[in-house]
């Protein structure tokens, strides 16, 4: 049964990463990333780990939804739904009316998804597009 929770392990980030085919880092990288959040969404499979995702705030007006990643044999059972979702609330109630997203502009499926969610792309570079919800 998919559970969502607020607890993601150094380690845990790491094998998603590499599942997802996302460049490696150590995990006491991992550790000071995940440190640095201000919330975090894992979804897990009994124990298992099957996705993430962080939201950081710029302590001002906008807050910034990154590192999503769901096992691609976990991929569209609705996770990214239940990930935008719950982040959606938290930077609501943190009291921000926007938040943005980066995504890879090779990333079609994901480009893809965050537009179905209501997104608006308002920046486009050679590598990066960055997504823009409005609260």
């Amino acid at each position: 049964m998919l559970k969502y929770s607020n607890n993601l392990s150094a380690k845990e980030y790491c094998e998603l990463r590499s599942t997802v085919s996302w460049q490696p880092i150590i995990e006491e990288q991992a550790q000071s990333g995940l440190k640095g959040s201000d919330f975090m969404i894992a979804c897990r499979d009994d124990d298992n780990i099957v996705g993430c995702a962080r939201i950081f705030w710029d302590k001002g007006y906008i807050a910034y939804l990154a590192d999503v990643m769901v096992k691609p044999e976990y991929q569209k059972q609705g996770i990214g739904k239940g990930f935008f979702e719950i982040a959606r609330k938290q930077v609501k109630e943190a009291g921000y009316n926007e938040f943005i997203v980066a995504v890879n502009s090779q990333n079609v499926n994901a480009i893809q998804f965050y537009l179905a969610m209501g997104g608006k792309i308002v920046l486009s570079e050679e590598k990066q597009l960055k997504i823009e919800f409005v609260l």
